[in-house]
């Protein structure tokens, strides 16, 4: 691939060139838009003064939408992520704002990438404002209503190098009186994330280096590198020779989990109704572990054949595991009618559940 000379030589992979303001922050994602033109199969935003629209057909020869930006409404100065929304039918663009001198993020949709609607001011309920650098908000490949964002979190003039620490680095003068770490919340739509943990998704690591301005920031976007296995990628080593991406793994569904102690807990969800026919977990326990499931009416009795007493006692490691009865996994008499699970942990881990037909 030899498409733009640098430095007197086609010898490299550059495939957006000549666009300063643009390459600053270039965001590019595969639309998966079903109606979308075959033409147009991949997407970007990128721009300082107003965020410009490109289309490619293979993510390597890009062209803008349109001489003009397609939106102008925000502080651009971060990695400003769009995407097509399955739940939502449209397009997303989560960006970067100011709310009370705190770097924040706000929200805008289209159907069509160029016309937007005016922005709305992400919320975060009861939890204390900080600067979120970049947000990386994009749909969970196994769960594409719920946005995962896991971002940058900028803790400015929080200091941790000397000035001689920083110079035996050769940190950038810029860039060493500050530090980073990695967050993580969701967002199911409209202007609300949760926050649930404050707690770095991602500490900075061992060692000087890691502890500099805007490093530990994750790129965008998680991605499954095996058949358990899914991947986040993470800058470090900011503003130094040594910059570079890290690769994290985790296992599918593990950003959080449910966990229990060795004495055990119990856990009751709130009222809901489902579709499907199978209670499907993910789930991990020790030896000495496991894992209980109690199906209840609305007002919390036990319905006959699924309390506690009947489940199955679960004990194992595994991404996939249909919970059973007394040997019974069909729920099908249960399909929309208003339940919850009351769910018993000892020494194990429930990082996801589902109704599933399959």
């Amino acid at each position: 691939m030899q498409l733009y000379e640098v430095d007197g030589t086609l010898n490299n992979n550059v495939i957006l060139a000549n666009s300063a303001p643009v390459m600053h922050n270039f965001s590019p994602f595969m639309d998966t838009n079903p109606t979308a033109d075959p033409d147009q199969k991949f997407k970007a935003i990128g721009g300082l003064s107003g965020l410009f629209a490109y289309n490619s057909p293979d993510g390597i020869h890009w062209r803008k939408l349109q001489e003009e930006p397609v939106f102008t409404d925000g502080v651009f100065d971060s990695q400003n992520v769009a995407f097509w929304s399955e739940s939502e039918q449209c397009y997303l663009c989560y960006f970067r704002t100011f709310s009370n001198g705190y770097r924040t993020v706000s929200r805008t949709t289209s159907h069509d990438f160029i016309n937007w609607t005016d922005p709305v001011e992400m919320t975060y309920g009861d939890t204390p404002p900080e600067h979120l650098y970049t947000q990386q908000t994009s749909p969970y490949f196994r769960a594409p209503h719920i946005y995962v964002a896991i971002g940058g979190r900028f803790m400015p003039g929080r200091q941790v190098l000397t000035e001689k620490q920083a110079e035996n680095l050769d940190v950038d003068p810029g860039y060493f009186k500050d530090c980073s770490d990695a967050f993580f919340m969701t967002t199911r739509g409209g202007n609300v994330y949760d926050r649930t943990f404050m707690e770095a998704y991602i500490r900075p690591g061992i060692g000087f280096e890691n502890w500099v301005s805007r490093s530990n920031y994750p790129a965008l976007n998680v991605v499954q590198t095996g058949p358990e296995e899914m991947s986040l990628y993470v800058n470090e080593d900011y503003a130094q020779p040594a910059a570079h991406l890290r690769r994290y793994s985790m296992r599918l569904d593990g950003f959080t989990s449910v966990n229990a102690p060795y004495e055990g807990g119990e856990v009751i969800t709130k009222p809901f109704t489902f579709s499907g026919n199978k209670l499907e977990i993910n789930y991990s326990t020790s030896a000495a572990g496991e894992i209980r499931f109690e199906i209840q009416e609305n007002d919390g009795t036990p319905v006959l054949g699924y309390t506690l007493e009947d489940s199955q006692v679960i004990i194992g490691n595994e991404i996939s595991r249909i919970v059973q009865w007394n040997g019974n996994e069909d729920l099908e008499k249960l399909i929309n009618k208003t339940i919850r699970l009351r769910i018993y942990l000892k020494d194990a881990d429930l990082y996801s559940l589902r109704f599933t037909d399959q």
